[in-house]
């Protein structure tokens, strides 16, 4: 059997006065996420692990089976993976965002839906300003920045220590900023944000070595360096033609780095070696984290045009990307942000028509075709955090899933959704057990 998880990111959500006391997906009764409830098993799973943030990160690979206390390092370095620079010993990879700032607040997380050839040439501007050389040796930084999607970058610190408090942009919109500014963390802590440190992996790991590239820095070196990044980005990129012409037209300008969740480079078995059952797998996702986890978990990385980590990806080439890989591969694991981006932005109405698109565009056609294949394949369905649409942030709580397959015996439920899930027959699964139930079929 070939098995294919298919992930709305942030998904899951809160009941909502304005829709009747229902959540989005009770009051938005997706077609098929509903047939496939009705027709396999459902039931809830904790992604996050006592102690770690509720991020992507920390979720997705939770998802894929993977103990986060042995293989944790941020998303810095996931995100460095798959945007293909091959990280050092000593670098200390952490990701950075382009954001929105605006009387003393964080306003938007994204830079004003920041598009990804607009950001390479901010990204550009601010390595010929604030790349630093470690003792004036030619060709040897202290700091670089490099370029990924849209707002999402990553900034990589030869020899910079990852036991800093970071705050996730996302989870503190309209927050005054300086406030968050990053601090050295009193104590080594496996993540979060300001009031549990972001300092992205287990505890028992030391700081890398300088190979010859100059002295590692302390935490507090590190944080201090970073918010001098953050402060001098600011000043620069107010003075981009961009950004000018951003303010100019009334809109939401690019204004400051927000760095947060960094790492060194983790040590990561493939799906493969985890699981013998599956010899080959693929993900599909326009999200750089999202292809740094597969690209180290042995997955084939499959880019889709048009897929934007928004509402107007393309959900059909997606799926026919996600159908035509489940001819070669044994495991396809098929992200689609645009749930949790609108979930950030507040946006119900988005976040609706962004579930509807999931279930009508991407879902539907998958499972059409694999009802027309000859070798059974498992679908699950699920998100990996809540991010509701009142709080704007991710929330550490249960998500619902399904497990679908033809000849699987259905349990009692009828629709998908975060109340119905409880009364699956999965019950509550925690982190490793949902793979090994999925993929092991325990």
């Amino acid at each position: 059997m070939k098995h294919i998880i298919i992930l709305g990111d942030g998904m899951a959500d809160h009941q909502v006065a304005r829709l009747g006391n229902k959540t989005l997906l009770q009051y938005a009764r997706p077609e098929y996420m509903n047939r496939m409830a009705r027709e396999g098993r459902c039931g809830r799973l904790i992604t996050v692990p006592e102690g770690f943030p509720p991020g992507s990160e920390v979720a997705n690979t939770a998802i894929l089976g993977y103990d986060l206390n042995k293989v944790y390092e941020g998303r810095g370095p996931l995100e460095a993976a798959s945007i293909g620079y091959d990280m050092a010993d000593d670098d200390f990879a952490i990701r950075c965002n382009i954001i929105t700032l605006e009387d003393g607040k964080i306003i938007t997380h994204n830079g004003g839906n920041l598009e990804t050839e607009d950001a390479r040439v901010l990204i550009d501007y601010l390595n010929e300003n604030l790349a630093k050389p470690i003792n004036k040796r030619e060709g040897c930084e202290r700091v670089k920045f490099i370029t990924g999607i849209q707002y999402r970058h990553l900034l990589v610190i030869k020899g910079g220590n990852k036991h800093v408090v970071c705050a996730p942009p996302h989870d503190h919109p309209n927050e005054e900023w300086r406030s968050l500014l990053v601090k050295a963390s009193p104590s080594p802590s496996k993540g979060g944000d300001v009031e549990s440190p972001d300092t992205a992996a287990s505890s028992n790991q030391t700081p890398p070595p300088s190979e010859g590239h100059g002295e590692a820095l302390t935490p507090q070196q590190t944080a201090d360096l970073i918010n001098e990044l953050i402060l001098k980005s600011q000043e620069l990129l107010a003075k981009h033609p961009y950004n000018i012409n951003k303010v100019k037209n009334g809109e939401r300008p690019a204004n400051s780095i927000w760095p947060w969740s960094g790492g060194y480079r983790p040590d990561m078995q493939t799906l493969m070696q985890q699981y013998p059952q599956i010899k080959s797998g693929a993900v599909i996702s326009a999200v750089d984290l999202i292809q740094g986890i597969g690209k180290y978990a042995g997955l084939r990385i499959i880019k889709v045009p048009g897929a934007t980590g928004l509402a107007n990806t393309n959900y059909e080439g997606k799926a026919e990307a996600a159908i035509e890989a489940l001819k070669k591969d044994d495991f396809v694991f098929v992200h689609v942000e645009a749930t949790d981006e609108a979930g950030h932005d507040g946006d119900i109405d988005l976040k609706l028509k962004a579930i509807d698109y999931l279930d009508q565009r991407l879902i539907k056609p998958i499972v059409e075709a694999i009802e027309k294949m000859d070798e059974p394949v498992a679908v699950a369905i699920l998100p990996d955090h809540p991010t509701p649409v009142e709080l704007r942030i991710h929330v550490n709580e249960p998500v619902p899933f399904i497990i679908w397959y033809k000849g699987i015996e259905a349990d009692d439920v009828k629709e998908y959704d975060e109340v119905s899930c409880v009364n699956g027959s999965y019950g509550l699964l925690r982190l490793q057990e949902f793979m090994q139930a999925f993929v092991g079929g325990k």
